[in-house]
């Protein structure tokens, strides 16, 4: 896996470290507080996606979720922890 997308959360903080040391290169990042981001689309190069579930609008969530199912991709939901996020990742491994 090289791509990573996170939704929810102002900030990452600790997060992109981590991400990073578990093999994610590249780690994007949509906030998904404003009402205008319900219409993101997934990159081409996002391997798994992840959704803080304690900072995202529920459109958002929603919208993301049936792109990853259209593409196949994995969808991880887990509070903005980084015990919560290794929790979530190991259960993928």
């Amino acid at each position: 896996m090289s791509a990573i997308l996170v939704i929810g959360g102002d900030r990452l903080g600790n997060i992109v470290s981590l991400l990073q040391e578990r093999g994610f290169s590249q780690v994007h990042h949509v906030t998904g507080r404003k009402a205008s981001q319900t219409g993101v689309k997934i990159p081409a190069c996002v391997d798994l996606i992840i959704v803080l579930t304690d900072f995202v609008n529920h459109n958002l969530a929603k919208t993301v979720k049936s792109q990853a199912k259209e593409r196949s991709l994995k969808i991880l939901f887990c509070k903005r922890s980084c015990a919560a996020i290794e929790k979530a990742l190991h259960s993928v491994a």
